[in-house]
Parts: C-alpha cells; structure tokens; sequence
C-alpha cells in the first residue's frame, strides 16, 4: 500500500503552506510548536505520521528561528518513524554564502545544506536558489523549481513591444539569457561593483535599451538599492519603461522606500516570503500551484520537468 502524504507548517510559512495544501488536496497535518519562556523552540506532532511521506514546509528567512525550527521538525518526523521526510524550502535562506569570495569567511549555503541533511531529511525542494550549484552541496535528491513558470506567462499577457530583459548583474546573466531567448528578445546586463554587502559603489549598462520596454529580473530583492539603481540608470540611457520581477522579496532596511521612490514601473514577486509592508508598487504572484504539483509529483515519483518552461522556445 501506497504511503500516506502529510502536509506540515512551520510558523514562518503558515500563509503559503495552507495554499499549497489546498491545491495538493489535503488539509494541513496537525501540529504544536510550542516556545519555552526564553525562546527555546518545541515541535509537536499531533498525529501519527509512522510510515508517512511527510512534507515539511518553511522558508528559512530571518530570524535564525526558521532554520532551527524547520531542523526540529525534521528530527521529530525522523524520530516519529516517518517513512520519507521532505524538506519544502520556497526561499533557502543563506544561499548568498555560496563560495569563499574573500579570506577567513563562512560558507553559510553549504552548512545549512549540512544541517538539513544531519537533521534527516531525504529530499529537499525548493526554488530560485541563489546559485544553482548550491545543488551540489546536498548528498540527498533537490528538486529545484524555476520561478519563470510563473513569469513568463505574467509577461507574455503584460504584450509588451520591443521587449528587452536587463540583468541587475553579471551573476544573473544566465538566468536573464533563458528567458530572452524564450521570447526571441535582447538583453543587456547591468554591471556593478560593491565596495560591501548592500552598497554599490558603481554601475553601468551593458547594451542598448533606447526606446525599450525593459524588464529587470533577479532572484532576490534585499534592500532594493541595486534593482532602484538599475532602473534609473536604464532610464537614463533611453528606456521607455523599466519593471522589475524578483522571485524572493526579502526587503529589508529601506527597501519598501527605495521601490516607492524608484522609477519602476512596478515589481512583481512572489510570495516564497511574507510581506512585512504594503506598496502600490509591489504586486504578488503565488507559487502554491507550483509548489503543490512538485510535491504531488514527488510523492508519486513522477517528474518535475513538465514544470520548467523557460527552456522552450516560444513560436513567433
């Protein structure tokens, strides 16, 4: 007999966990997560999962609650003889650590991929990660979703005319190149150098965005001071108009009102993290169908490719 599939929330990701599993088709399992007095974190299942697909979902953004809270869970499902545990991460916290960029440095993406495995979870799946190599780090299956399932088919009903996609950075360029080709349109990279975390010191364009509608592209959205300043210089340079679409809205410190005081037209998101504000600016996508099809097609070990679209090429 076919082991039961059982949805579970971590607090953080309550909101999008009660839509993925209403379009999975089963309501959330029950569970306690309890806090003692000083903030210590105790998860409870409140039903028996023994011999159970068990799919855990929550982003692991600040605070470093989420992680140790998702881990908790994890070691309990582990040790309440789950058959198959499922890490679900829509935002993977820490992945900007990827590699050691500079000398006597933490690489925070890796050991958060250490922690997940040490704690006993057989799969993970997540989206967008910050660099797709961060793959590699795990030694159990990833299941990496691509926000563009969701993006392209918002652009192609926004009919934009001389359409032209913009990388905030040289880092991006690959993921930016895949969606330009979908549509058969250019691209130009914005290139930037920090002098430290979240301050740019410098930034140029890379190709031509006269009289083009330009659509900025990224993975994550912090403080919104690189995707304000792309967007203004590409004004600069000639471009008819200028949004912006980011997968994770982390939005932190003055990002609400660098967006708001920016020239983009609008940012689109998605909501693999809770807004903290609300702006005018900012309009939401939800990845739950996405997510609720990939874990649908995990517990039934069934492909996932049927998922990506940005690789076909659209028919003109």
């Amino acid at each position: 007999m076919q082991p039961r599939a059982k949805l579970f929330s971590g607090t953080g990701s309550r909101y999008l966990a009660e839509k993925i599993a209403q379009r999975f088709g089963e309501p959330l399992g029950k569970i306690s997560i309890q806090r003692f007095s000083d903030g210590e974190i105790q998860p409870t299942f409140l039903e028996s999962i023994r011999g159970d697909y068990v799919f855990l979902i929550q982003s692991t953004f600040s605070p470093a609650d989420n992680i140790m809270e998702l881990l908790l869970m994890i070691d309990a499902a582990r040790r309440a003889s789950a058959y198959k545990i499922i890490a679900v991460l829509p935002y993977y916290g820490y992945a900007r650590q990827d590699r050691k960029d500079k000398p006597r440095v933490a690489i925070g993406s890796k050991l958060v991929a250490n922690l997940l495995t040490a704690a006993g979870a057989d799969r993970v799946i997540t989206m967008d990660l910050h660099a797709p190599q961060i793959q590699g780090y795990f030694d159990i299956p990833v299941d990496h979703l691509d926000s563009s399932a969701i993006f392209i088919p918002y652009i192609e009903q926004l009919n934009l005319e001389n359409l032209t996609f913009a990388a905030p950075d040289v880092g991006s360029a690959n993921r930016i190149r895949e969606i330009a080709s979908y549509f058969n349109a250019e691209m130009v990279i914005c290139d930037k150098h920090r002098k430290r975390a979240n301050e740019i010191s410098s930034m140029v364009v890379i190709g031509d965005v006269t009289d083009r509608n330009v659509v900025l592209i990224d993975d994550i959205c912090d403080t919104g001071g690189t995707l304000a300043k792309a967007a203004g210089l590409l004004k600069e340079k000639g471009a008819r108009s200028v949004r912006a679409l980011c997968t994770h809205p982390v939005l932190s410190g003055n990002a609400y009102v660098n967006i708001e005081n920016s020239v983009l037209e609008e940012m689109v998101v998605c909501d693999t993290l809770p807004l903290r504000e609300h702006s005018d600016k900012i309009k939401v996508l939800s990845v739950a169908d996405l997510f609720a099809v990939a874990i649908k097609n995990a517990y039934h070990n069934q492909s996932i490719t049927s998922l990506f679209i940005h690789s076909q090429r659209r028919n003109k």
